[in-house]
């Protein structure tokens, strides 16, 4: 994301944001939301700097369209109240910090008492909510941190959904078939250490394994790794058929730079942000460093069919492109996201019998498998809270004629669809 873009948003937005003006703040507690306030308040966190801004600040944007959205069309229909209702945004810059996301998520919960608490970007800044949330007895909708130690069988008072992407563990289901259906028998894997990349190389090794196939490298590295020249190095030196680098966007941007000092790399490359943030990896790597390299497809790269609730991705690019004054290039896959985590509130909303938090994770389970957005079919593992559905097909990125093109393969490797 440019910087001027983020600017744009942090202002809009310093400390609380207000989707209803003037609207009053709910007394009741959180672990059953206010029934005599006029409206419905989301409490979240953004990072407006450090290194997850550039895609917080998108998921956040998206988050605040869908509440534009509903406001501008009278309100969203509460089933408890049988009515609709107007939407409050509260939320508070976390810095990219941890430390400040958990006295801030805090704050959401014990003093603003929101009805619908809402996660910043990711594993490393949702992972301070889920304590807070189950503790509180609050049920957290998780846009984004899809670590699998937030979604453990053995806790059965389970206080989260998974909105807006699939468990991590689940990611690598597409690339692992990839590399068996194109018989890829040597492959070198770096890994960020945290629950979001660390899930996914787990799974990706397990799958490979099972196809008789043991990666030549498989290195875990700090997530705040900003160079990765020796590393690569490290894994050019066992002749890999393919490079995989598991991290953050900003991990997949300075590997890139490392790719482009070299020219020993003759093998396929996969990382995984720049099918979800084209424009800026087009902005801070370039078209050729991006060319014929892999990802994983997610919207707006892809398009959902059969899409039951929401805009269609279409009608989405337009609107959200008129509201954020983003051109419709630059759309990014967390824009979509937050618009999605308010489209799953609103339907949770649509169907739960109270307020309480306990019916509104249980109304959850009503609409799994039936809703399908812009994102695809929202479907949860009901005990557990974690997405199961919105699969990433992996693809490649294509340059002809100075156009960045993409080839998608989730339609030509057996076993998925």
């Amino acid at each position: 994301m440019k910087a001027g873009r983020i600017a744009v948003l942090a202002a809009s937005a310093l400390v609380t944001v207000g989707m209803l003006a003037g609207a009053a703040r709910p007394q009741a507690s959180a672990r059953t939301a206010g029934t005599s306030s006029n409206v419905i308040t989301i409490g979240t966190l953004y990072a407006s700097s450090g290194q997850f801004a550039t895609a917080s600040m998108p998921e956040y944007n998206g988050l605040k369209f869908w509440a534009h959205e509903v406001n501008a069309s009278g309100g969203i229909y509460v089933k408890a109240k049988h009515k609709k209702e107007k939407v409050k945004i509260i939320a508070y810059n976390d810095q990219s910090s941890d430390t400040t996301a958990t006295a801030l998520y805090s704050r959401l919960i014990t003093q603003d008492h929101v009805n619908m608490f809402v996660s910043d970007f990711g594993s490393v800044l949702t992972a301070d909510a889920v304590p807070l949330a189950q503790e509180n007895k609050v049920v957290l909708w998780d846009q984004s941190g899809s670590g699998t130690t937030f979604f453990l069988p053995s806790n059965h008072d389970h206080y989260i959904v998974l909105t807006s992407i699939q468990g991590s563990q689940f990611w690598p289901d597409s690339l692992s078939n990839f590399i068996i259906h194109n018989k890829l028998k040597k492959v070198a894997i770096v890994y960020d250490a945290n629950d979001f990349t660390g899930a996914q190389n787990t799974t990706l090794v397990n799958n490979l394994k099972k196809a008789h196939i043991t990666p030549l490298y498989d290195q875990a590295i700090p997530t705040t790794t900003s160079t990765y020249s020796t590393i690569l190095s490290s894994m050019e030196a066992k002749k890999p058929q393919m490079l995989i680098e598991l991290g953050y966007n900003t991990n997949d941007v300075a590997f890139f730079q490392a790719l482009s000092a070299t020219k020993n790399n003759h093998a396929k490359v996969f990382t995984i942000f720049p099918g979800q943030q084209e424009s800026m990896f087009i902005s801070d790597v370039g078209k050729k460093s991006l060319a014929g390299t892999y990802t994983y497809l997610a919207p707006p790269l892809t398009t959902v069919k059969g899409v039951n609730y929401g805009m269609s991705l279409s009608a989405f690019n337009a609107a959200f492109s008129k509201f954020s004054h983003t051109p419709v290039s630059q759309i990014s896959f967390e824009d979509i996201m937050g618009y999605n985590t308010g489209l799953i509130m609103q339907k949770d909303l649509s169907v739960a019998k109270s307020l309480s938090q306990n019916a509104l994770r249980s109304a959850a389970n009503t609409f799994s498998g039936k809703v399908t957005t812009v994102e695809g079919t929202f479907k949860i593992n009901t005990q557990t809270g974690v997405q199961e559905g919105l699969p990433f097909p992996i693809g490649q990125f294509t340059l002809k004629g100075g156009k960045l093109g993409i080839t998608d393969f989730s339609y030509t490797i057996k076993g998925e669809k």
